[in-house]
C-alpha cells in the first residue's frame, strides 16, 4: 500500500498501488518520497477525509528488524452474524542494522592506537579508562540499533496515521532460561498456549533451526537433553538441543559421547555450543528498554508483548518465518482474528551510513594515506543520492536507477545489471536525497 499525505502534508489512510497511479496520471497527486514510496494529494484535506488510523508492529533483532503497518477492522458474518477481526498488513519494512560494522570499525581503531604506541612512535602515552559515562549508556553499536529502528518509526509516524505501537519486548529470557524449570512457578512457559515457546525459540536461534546430531534443516525438531535425564542430565537451557526424530529416537538414553562416538569432530561443536550463550540474546536485552523508552516518547501508546507469543500467533494463524512477518503477528491475536492480509513485497532499508568524519584514508598501519575533499556535495550530488541516469550513447545506453557516487570531476558513479558504470551529472536526475539507507524490495512468501 501507498501512503498518502493531505495537501498540508498530513497522514490519510493509505491507498492502493494502482488507485496512486491514477491520481498522479491525473495530475491530482505528486510524489512526496520514493522509498518508502508516498503521495501527497493536491485537492484534499485531513478534515474531508476517514482517517481510522493504523499500528505500527515492530520485531526488534540484533541484525535486522521487522516493521509493518497494519490496520485491524470487524467483519460480520451476514448468514451466521458471527464478528471476526481481520488483521490487515499494508505496508511492511525490514531494516537491517550495521551493528556489526560499527563494532569491526572500532575494533581497528583501537588495533591501530595499539600499534602505533607499542611501536614507540611519538604518540600520546596509553590512559587509564577512567573516563565517566553516562547513565544507560551503551555502546555505538547496540545504540545503532535503537536509533536506526526509533528514526524509521519516526518516519513511518510523518507518512501513516499511526495511532499506537505494539514491540515485541525479547525473543527470550536468558535468566530465565539459565535457571531449571521446576524453579519457575509454571506461570511463565509451563501453563497456558505459550508453555515452551519462549525455550523452543531460543534453542532455535542458538542452534541454527537444524538438527545437532545430522545437520537436517526444513523438518521437525524436537527438544532433546544432550545428558539424559535418566543419566543425571538436567532440564538447564544448556543442556538442551534440538534433534530430528530419527536422531532422538537413535540417541535414546545414551550419553551424547556413545552416540557421536564414531564422529569426533560432530562431537566437539555439540559440547561447546552447548555452553556458548547466544550473542545475539545478551545484545536484545540490553536495547529492549532502551527502545521502549524511546518509543515512548514518540507520544504514542506503546504496548509490549513476548516472542512467545509472537511466535504462537504466527503459528496458529500458518505464516512461514521471516522478520517482516513476526512483525505482523506481534501483539494480541484471539481466535476470532484473522490475519488476512500480507504485503507480497516488502522494503529492505540497509543502515549503510551517512559518510565518514575522517577525511583521510589510512595504510594497513593506521597512517594517513590518501586525503579526501572537505566537500562531499559536487555538482548538486552527493554519495548515497538515489537517481534516475538516462545514458544518451556509448556501451551503457539506456535508464538506470541507483545510488550514486560523486566526483569532484563531475563524472558520477552509477549502479547498472553486473558493475558500473561513468557518466556526466549532466544525464541524471534526482529522486531522494541520501538519508543513510541503501533500498531494495524483495519478495514475501507468507504462505497463508
Amino acid at each position: 500500500m501507498v501512503a498518502v499525505l493531505d495537501r498540508h502534508g498530513h497522514p490519510l489512510m493509505p491507498c492502493h498501488p494502482a488507485r496512486a497511479r491514477k491520481f498522479l496520471a491525473e495530475g491530482r497527486a505528486a510524489v512526496v518520497r520514493a522509498s518508502p514510496f508516498a503521495i501527497r494529494l493536491k485537492d484534499r484535506v485531513l478534515e474531508d477525509s476517514y482517517v481510522s488510523g493504523v499500528a505500527v508492529r515492530i520485531d526488534p533483532g540484533s541484525k535486522g528488524t521487522g516493521i509493518a503497518i497494519t490496520a485491524d477492522g470487524d467483519h460480520v458474518d451476514t448468514v451466521t452474524g458471527e464478528v471476526t477481526t481481520h488483521r490487515q498488513g499494508l505496508h511492511a519494512i525490514e531494516l537491517q542494522h550495521r551493528g556489526a560494522q560499527i563494532h569491526s570499525g572500532m575494533q581497528q581503531r583501537a588495533n591501530y592506537r595499539r600499534r602505533r604506541r607499542s611501536a614507540n612512535l611519538r604518540y600520546r602515552a596509553p590512559r587509564f579508562d577512567n573516563r565517566s559515562r553516562t547513565a544507560g549508556w551503551l555502546a555505538p553499536s547496540l545504540q545503532h540499533r535503537v536509533d536506526t529502528t526509533l528514526s524509521m518509526v519516526t518516519r513511518l509516524k510523518r507518512l501513516f496515521p499511526v495511532t499506537e505501537v505494539h514491540v515485541e519486548r525479547v525473543a527470550f529470557d536468558t535468566h530465565a532460561l539459565s535457571l531449571d524449570r521446576e524453579v519457575l512457578s509454571g506461570v511463565e512457559y509451563q501453563q497456558g498456549t505459550l508453555a515452551g515457546y519462549e525455550v523452543r525459540q531460543y534453542l532455535l536461534e542458538k542452534w541454527g533451526r537444524a538438527c545437532a546430531y545430522c545437520g537436517a534443516q526444513n523438518i521437525p525438531l524436537q527438544v532433546e537433553h544432550i545428558r539424559p535425564r535418566a543419566r543425571g542430565g538436567t532440564n538447564r537451557i544448556s543442556n538442551l538441543t534440538l534433534a530430528c526424530e530419527p536422531c532422538n529416537q537413535a540417541k535414546a538414553a545414551q550419553p551424547v559421547e556413545e552416540f557421536l562416538a564414531g564422529q569426533p569432530a560432530r562431537l566437539t561443536r555439540v559440547l561447546s555450543q552447548a555452553k556458548a550463550p547466544l550473542v545475539d540474546a545478551a545484545a536484545m536485552n540490553a536495547t529492549r528498554w532502551r527502545l521502549w523508552h524511546g518509543l515512548k516518547d514518540l507520544g504514542l501508546p506503546v504496548y509490549t508483548w513476548s516472542g512467545g507469543r509472537t511466535k504462537y500467533n504466527r503459528s496458529t494463524q500458518g505464516l512461514s518465518k521471516s522478520h517482516t512477518l513476526d512483525a505482523l503477528a506481534v501483539g494480541e491475536i484471539d481466535d476470532a482474528t484473522r490475519i488476512t492480509r500480507c504485503p507480497d513485497r516488502v522494503l529492505v532499508a540497509s543502515a549503510c551510513g551517512r559518510g565518514s568524519y575522517a577525511r583521510t584514508r589510512t595504510n594497513k598501519h593506521g597512517f594517513p594515506r590518501l586525503r579526501l575533499p572537505r566537500q562531499k556535495q559536487h555538482h548538486g550530488f552527493a554519495t548515497g543520492d538515489l537517481v534516475r541516469a538516462h545514458i544518451p550513447r556509448g556501451k551503457y545506453q539506456g535508464t538506470y536507477t541507483g545510488r550514486v557516487a560523486v566526483r569532484a570531476s563531475g563524472t558520477h558513479r552509477i549502479p547498472i545489471p553486473g558493475g558500473y558504470a561513468d557518466t556526466s551529472h549532466r544525464n541524471l536526475r534526482l529522486l531522494q536525497r541520501g538519508d543513510g539507507y541503501a533500498y531494495t524490495t524483495r519478495k514475501e512468501d507468507a504462505r497463508l
